[in-house]
């Protein structure tokens, strides 16, 4: 098992940074850390509060299944489930969503497209395993969807079919990204939100 309370505070200064940023505004994202993989259980903050104020208090450990392992812990984000599948499809020790204007408007924007392919930028070259601003990202789009078993299905088959992505979006809803550390996912957040902000900016 990971120290808990340190995750808690990376994660903590994790909301307060993606706050400023207007990338998850009112009480809109998701994050989470897995902290044991035998048996699965990961760290994530609850639903319903605002990602710029968390405490200990605004997370929860979840197990493999996307419950609360302590109920009277509180609700977990209802994307719970996605983030488990996520964690055991990609081998991700954490996985992080945000809610910003330009990974929602591209979602819905691309979604004909199926999804987004960004090519030429330098900034790609900060995304694990890329060392060339050559390097053509293709990022799926999925629908949205409120049955998050359904969903879940359908994001491993996604992750199956696209080995390469380092992220997805799902429409009119946002972006999902991961990382073998917090750190390293919260580069690809970085990186991807300024690629999504660059081409949504000039229509490239």
């Amino acid at each position: 098992m990971l120290d808990s309370t340190e995750i808690v505070e990376e994660l903590a200064e994790i909301g307060r940074r993606f706050d400023a940023r207007n990338w998850v505004l009112g009480t809109s994202g998701n994050f989470s850390a897995v902290i044991s993989r035998e048996p699965l259980r990961l760290l994530m903050t609850r639903s319903g509060l605002s990602k710029g104020v968390l405490t200990a208090e605004g997370m929860v450990e979840i197990d493999g299944s996307g419950a609360a392992v302590e109920p009277q812990s509180g609700r977990p984000s209802a994307d719970a489930l996605l983030h488990v599948e996520i964690a055991r499809a990609r081998g991700a020790n954490s996985v992080l969503h945000t809610h910003s204007i330009w990974s929602t408007v591209l979602s819905d924007r691309e979604a004909a497209a199926g999804g987004l392919a960004i090519s030429g930028y330098e900034m790609l070259k900060g995304l694990e395993g890329v060392a060339t601003h050559e390097h053509r990202e293709w990022i799926p789009i999925l629908e949205n969807d409120q049955d998050m078993p359904r969903l879940s299905g359908r994001i491993r088959q996604l992750l199956a079919e696209h080995p390469a992505c380092h992220a997805f979006l799902l429409r009119r809803h946002g972006l999902y990204t991961w990382g073998e550390t917090l750190p390293q996912a919260v580069r690809h957040i970085e990186i991807l939100e300024f690629l999504l902000e660059a081409v949504g900016r000039t229509g490239s």
